[in-house]
C-alpha cells in the first residue's frame, strides 16, 4: 500500500517538517555532486556496526567520531527512490505530529527517534561491515507517534493488484499497523544478515526500533491524545 494523503489538515505551518525535508534534499543533491567519493563518504558518516563491535577498528575513532554518524546517517540517502519514498511519508504524517508536539519538541523528538533507531540497528547487526544510511528510522518514529495520536484518521492509499490499481481509504491504525507487521516479518527473516540501503538491503530493525521509540516517547510527552472522528477524505 502506498499512502497518498491523510484527512487531517495542519492547523499550523509545519516549519520543522518542511525544513527537515529541505535539508535531506539538499544533502542528497550534494551526494550527487560527489558520486565518486560516496563509498568513503557513507563509510564515514553512516552507521558502520564493526566500528563499534570490533575493538581493533573502534580504537581508530574518537568518541565524537563514533557519536556523529547516529545523527548524520539520518540525512543521507542511497538513491532517488530512497529519498522520494522517505520524504513523501514524512510529508504526509510529519505535519500532524508537529502540530501536536510543537515545533521545537517535534525536532527533538525526530532526532531522538533517529538516534534510537540507529542504536536498534546496531544492536541487531552487530558485526556488519556495511554503512547504514537513511531517514527511515526517524520517520518510523513519526509514524509510531501518528499511530498513537491519530489512530482513527483516514489514509488514502494506492494498492496495485497485478495490472490493476485500486485507490481507497483505510484507518490510520490499519495502515500503520500493517506497515509495522511487514517490517517485523522482514526483520525476523533478515536476522543474521547485514543490511544497508545503499548496497541493496533494508535496515528493517532500524524501522522497528524507530517506530517503537516514537510510540513510547510520544506517550511520555502527551498524556491525552485527541480523538479524531472518522470522516471521508476529500480529493
Amino acid at each position: 500500500m502506498i499512502p497518498l494523503r491523510d484527512n487531517i489538515p495542519s492547523r499550523n505551518v509545519p516549519y520543522i517538517n518542511y525544513s527537515i525535508i529541505t535539508l535531506n534534499v539538499f544533502v542528497f543533491l550534494l551526494e550527487l555532486s560527489i558520486r565518486r567519493y560516496l563509498p568513503d563518504f557513507f563509510a564515514h558518516f553512516g552507521i558502520v556496526p564493526v566500528r563499534y563491535s570490533v575493538p581493533s577498528i573502534a580504537q581508530h575513532f574518537s568518541t565524537i567520531e563514533q557519536i556523529i554518524p547516529f545523527f548524520t546517517s539520518m540525512f543521507l540517502h542511497g538513491g532517488w527512490l530512497h529519498i522520494i519514498g522517505n520524504m513523501w511519508i514524512l510529508y504526509i504524517f510529519g505535519d500532524n505530529v508537529e502540530d501536536r508536539l510543537g515545533h521545537i519538541k517535534y525536532l527533538i523528538f525526530y532526532l531522538i527517534c533517529g538516534v534510537l533507531s540507529g542504536m536498534f540497528h546496531l544492536a541487531t547487526n552487530w558485526h556488519s561491515p556495511l554503512p547504514t544510511i537513511g531517514a527511515s528510522g526517524a520517520i518510523a518514529g513519526i509514524m509510531g507517534a501518528y499511530f498513537f495520536l491519530f489512530p482513527h484518521a483516514r489514509v488514502l492509499v494506492l494498492f496495485p493488484i497485478f495490472f490493476f490499481i485500486q485507490i481507497f481509504e483505510v484507518p490510520a491504525y490499519f495502515f500503520l499497523g500493517f506497515w509495522f507487521l511487514m517490517q517485523f516479518f522482514n526483520g525476523a527473516m533478515s536476522l543474521g544478515h547485514a543490511a544497508t540501503h545503499i548496497y541493496g538491503g533494508v535496515a528493517w530493525w532500524a524501522h522497528i526500533g524507530g517506530f517503537l521509540a516514537g510510540l513510547y516517547l510520544v506517550q511520555m510527552i502527551i498524556k491525552n491524545p485527541p480523538r479524531v472522528k472518522k470522516r471521508s477524505i476529500y480529493y
